[in-house]
């Protein structure tokens, strides 16, 4: 069965930016966009390939000059078709687009001391890492693949039961932080998800006969190799931020001297 819809998940990144906001002193509001892709069965790794838009939310809070914290929602797709693949994945002949809603919540350390509105450190190397929680839905030609149960998962084949669309990652990443203006931030960036579903691309374990759309070749038996169920799924996204620094109650106008 599916899981359901995680309300308890999203309620408590809700209440971590509120509670955030009432207490913090600086915060950047901002918007985001760029590229994503995907690494799995079908493209198990070339980086920047089948690459789909992205765009999305975020909110940091500033801590200090070298760390932040940050709340995003990214909303983009990934896609891959065997026919680009190996030798081997061209055989499978499947193709998938799925799009992903990501939430996520991550730490962010500044290599230099930097703040947004800065005159002498105004630009900075950055790491970040943290968790998330996404929402995907592997499609082909306007078929949703889970309801297809395209390696028996449908008519509970050798007791496989559907999968969810709801997953969990592990996001980290590598970026630079520019300031444009006193309050006027940029972010170049490239983020990893490393997920726990081998099911973005809807192929995980074997063929099965007969089944819509889980062998468009017809050329495999039941059982046979259709994917590697000990290898999950990656997705990525990398592109350009823009913030806006607000100076909440009570803020520290001179917490760094402004260089």
């Amino acid at each position: 069965m599916l899981q359901p819809y995680p309300r308890p998940v999203f309620g408590m990144f809700f209440f971590i930016l509120f509670s955030v906001t009432v207490t913090g002193q600086d915060m950047e509001f901002g918007i985001t966009g760029g590229g994503s892709y995907y690494l799995g069965d079908l493209n198990p790794g070339t980086p920047f390939t089948d690459i789909k838009p992205f765009f999305g939310v975020l909110a940091r809070y500033d801590i200090d000059t070298r760390w932040a914290v940050k709340l995003a929602l990214m909303k983009g797709a990934v896609a891959a078709d065997a026919s680009q693949g190996n030798p081997f994945i061209q055989t499978l002949g499947l193709s998938f687009t799925s799009n992903i809603t990501d939430i996520s919540a991550v730490a962010e350390f500044n290599f230099f001391p930097y703040f947004t509105g800065s005159e002498r450190n105004w630009i900075s190397p950055y790491i970040y890492a943290g968790v998330s929680v996404f929402l995907f839905k592997p499609m082909n030609n306007g078929i949703s693949l889970v309801t297809v149960g395209t390696e028996g998962q449908k008519i509970g084949y050798n007791g496989r039961q559907p999968y969810s669309l709801v997953g969990f990652s592990i996001p980290f990443g590598i970026g630079a932080k520019v300031s444009l203006a006193k309050r006027l931030g940029m972010q170049v960036f490239w983020e990893m998800h490393k997920t726990f579903t081998d099911y973005l691309d809807d192929v995980s374990t074997t063929f099965v006969s007969g089944v819509e759309y889980s062998d468009p070749l017809g050329t495999h038996q039941t059982g046979m190799q259709r994917g590697d169920p000990n290898n999950m799924d990656w997705f990525s996204f990398f592109g350009v931020s823009l913030t806006y620094k607000f100076n909440l109650t009570g803020s520290k106008k001179c917490k760094d001297l402004n260089h």
